[in-house]
């Protein structure tokens, strides 16, 4: 407890939550990417699905650095290992200026910024959860909601740039700007404080090394709880312009105004999900995420193209879980499997997020392809749900 209530004093922590969000801000920027597809698709003289390569091979090496920057943590510093990543990330955007085709932008942009997301994203998440024992959820959440706010900042700026400077000089000019701001944000992450290094010793005993972990049913629990409801999450992203469009008859404009609004439930989601992790521990919050993906299921299905309101509630929802479930995994694992080995433990947890993503992707597509309608989508939504409640039965601290 000495650990704790020293920590608690120490609250010159916050200004580690603030700089990540501005890390984190930079990041996000990837989910801006429908603001670079049309000019990228004109330069280049190619179809949509092409246009997407990049984005797409970004979350697969976004997702696939999560583990490897674990095990580099154990040997390495997290301020060390932020400014590689960041270098990566500016790198990548800054090449990505040069490209003559979709090939060099995919390796540029796709394989280096989106590796160096992963890796800077895993040594943010660690540090914060070393720096906040007592408020993990929450710390993270918070730190974490900077993704979330990132397309309110960098999609407008990138809109601006692009007209004003063009496509090649705005991914250079981001590059830049991303470099500056990781490097002097991430000086915050040069030390660790007495008080955590206090509380470090004393639970010690209540760190899993990552082997150990990975012979848990709690993991398995966990692991398939986060695919469950990131399948759900980015299946939602992936579709709500396309149904508002489709199924709502909404026009462009209005529903490009709704999915703006949309990603404030997905910011709103990570601080609130990871205050509740807190205070109702993984599996009750993991259990409310899944409730939620449920409703929202139920109310689409029930809804069909009678009212937008419904339309709007129930992809309010389903962003907000997405946000949600991006704050519970870490904090999960952090309490579940302690801080030691957090780093390493999550990126295994977050491989996850890859695999959800790829089916989701996937099963919405082939729907959409088959049916011709995006209304099925909702049934499979139901029935996952359905599992991960399920599953969420088995997420404890020790079994």
């Amino acid at each position: 407890m000495g650990g704790y209530t020293a920590i608690k004093k120490e609250n010159k922590r916050w200004k580690v939550v603030f700089c990540g969000i501005l890390i984190f801000i930079c990041l996000g920027t990837i989910y801006s990417w429908s603001i670079f597809r049309h000019p990228i698709e004109v330069l280049f003289n190619i179809n949509a699905t092409q246009s997407g390569l990049p984005y797409m091979f970004f979350l697969v090496f976004y997702a696939a650095a999560m583990p490897v920057t674990g095990i580099i943590l154990q040997k390495q510093k997290h301020l060390k290992v932020i400014l590689i990543g960041g270098i990566m990330v500016a790198t990548g955007w800054i090449v990505s200026s040069y490209s003559q085709n979709i090939v060099t932008m995919v390796v540029s942009l796709g394989i280096v910024a989106g590796g160096g997301v992963g890796v800077v994203y895993g040594a943010v998440i660690s540090a914060i959860s070393n720096w906040f024992p007592d408020r993990k959820g929450l710390a993270t959440g918070l730190t974490l909601s900077g993704f979330g706010l990132s397309p309110f900042i960098t999609a407008p700026l990138a809109r601006y740039m692009i007209e004003s400077f063009g496509l090649m000089k705005t991914f250079q000019y981001l590059g830049f700007i991303f470099f500056l701001v990781i490097v002097l944000s991430a000086m915050v992450f040069r030390s660790t404080p007495k008080a955590m290094l206090i509380q470090t010793n004393v639970n010690r005993e209540g760190d899993i090394p990552t082997k150990q972990m990975m012979r848990k049913g709690a993991f398995y629990a966990l692991w398939g709880c986060f695919a469950v409801g990131t399948f759900n999450g980015l299946m939602a992203v992936s579709m709500a312009g396309p149904v508002g469009q489709e199924i709502f008859k909404l026009d462009e404009t209005l529903t490009a105004m709704l999915v703006s609004a949309f990603a404030v439930f997905n910011c709103i989601g990570r601080p609130l999900f990871g205050w509740l992790t807190d205070l109702l521990k993984p599996k009750k919050a993991a259990q409310l995420l899944f409730a939620i993906i449920f409703t929202a299921s139920t109310i689409m299905l029930v809804a069909g193209a009678k009212t937008v309101a419904l339309y709007v509630v129930t992809f309010a929802l389903l962003w907000l879980a997405l946000g949600g479930w991006l704050a519970v995994a870490p904090a999960a694992a952090a309490i579940m499997f302690g801080s030691r080995h957090h780093a390493k433990n999550y990126g295994i947890v977050f491989t996850a997020y890859g695999v959800g993503a790829v089916i989701g992707v996937l099963v919405s597509g082939f729907i959409r392809d088959t049916t011709g309608s995006y209304q099925i989508v909702f049934y499979p939504m139901m029935v996952s749900a359905v599992l991960g409640l399920f599953l969420s039965a088995y997420i404890r601290k020790r079994n």
